[in-house]
């Protein structure tokens, strides 16, 4: 794992972490042209779980992980990702699997990432 992917992937679990109480337990993300693709595994809090439990308590808990991360990043990247990409970041693409507790970000810069 390259450096940047290994500092990248701290950034996405210290938000995380900070936003919902837990950070992903595995990040896996390459680097393809302007997007960073970054597989999480390991994200559901205990709350969540219970929560999930039943089919009207997933599609919540569902709606909140990614509207909460989507409408975080469109205010603003976290501190230091575009200075560490060395780009600006248009946009992220968020979905999460509660029932296998996997997510999947796609981060479009502006440009592409060089490694």
């Amino acid at each position: 794992m390259s450096k940047k992917v290994h500092e990248f992937n701290d950034m996405i679990r210290k938000l995380r972490k900070d936003l919902f109480g837990k950070g992903p337990e595995r990040i896996h993300t390459v680097f393809v042209e302007n997007m960073a693709v970054s597989t999480l595994y390991g994200n559901i809090t205990p709350t969540e779980a219970f929560i999930s439990s039943t089919p009207e308590g997933a599609r919540m808990v569902h709606t909140a992980r990614t509207s909460m991360i989507q409408d975080l990043y469109a205010q603003s990247p976290p501190d230091g990702m575009e200075e560490l990409m060395g780009t600006k970041l248009l946009h992220l693409f968020s979905d999460i699997k509660i029932e296998e507790d996997f997510a999947i970000s796609v981060f479009v810069f502006a440009d592409k990432i060089e490694e």
